[in-house]
């Protein structure tokens, strides 16, 4: 891989709303410069749901660069190399995916939809608190991986345990 250039990560969702930006802005910050992230959809809602833009906000993240797009924009000429790209909604894992430039290693990280969780404020909130939890985790986990001294099928196996691995459960009071 590439080291004159932090890693490209790109986090692909169906509509590029909630989770797929939570990725993006995620690995931006713990990625610590070693890692540049991007978000996209398949089918993208066009803007990024408002409870995810509250949360990242509250985390003190900056969302001001953070959109809704296609995942068409990742395989124009003029796109970043990807190194990774993870999908994490299971609808866009099943999908056929573009050919991305560059080859990049995939893996499959699934999480729960917080945009479509029910309930109070509350418990929407909860839920998006609960994905980034979740995001956040895998996210430290693969920021933390030895990227250079694994061989491609030792790092294509950490990459797909992370996505099955489930994050703790807070215990209740």
């Amino acid at each position: 891989m590439n080291r004159e250039r932090p890693y490209s990560v790109l986090f692909l969702c169906t509509g590029n709303s909630a989770r797929s930006i939570m990725g993006e802005a995620i690995i931006n910050r713990v990625g610590g410069g070693k890692f540049r992230g991007y978000s996209a959809g398949s089918m993208p809602k066009g803007n990024v749901h408002p409870l995810t833009i509250n949360l990242l906000n509250r985390l003190n993240y900056d969302t001001s660069a953070l959109r809704s797009k296609s995942w068409e924009e990742f395989t124009a000429p003029s796109a970043p190399e990807l190194d990774f790209v993870f999908t994490v909604c299971d609808n866009a894992a099943n999908e056929v995916c573009p050919i991305w430039p560059g080859q990049p290693m995939t893996a499959h990280w699934g999480v729960p939809d917080p945009a479509e969780a029910e309930g109070d404020e509350i418990q929407r909130a909860l839920a998006f608190a609960d994905t980034y939890r979740m995001l956040n985790n895998r996210i430290s986990i693969f920021t933390s991986l030895p990227l250079q001294s694994l061989d491609e099928l030792s790092l294509k196996k950490h990459l797909d345990e992370i996505g099955k691995s489930k994050a703790p459960v807070p215990e209740k009071a």
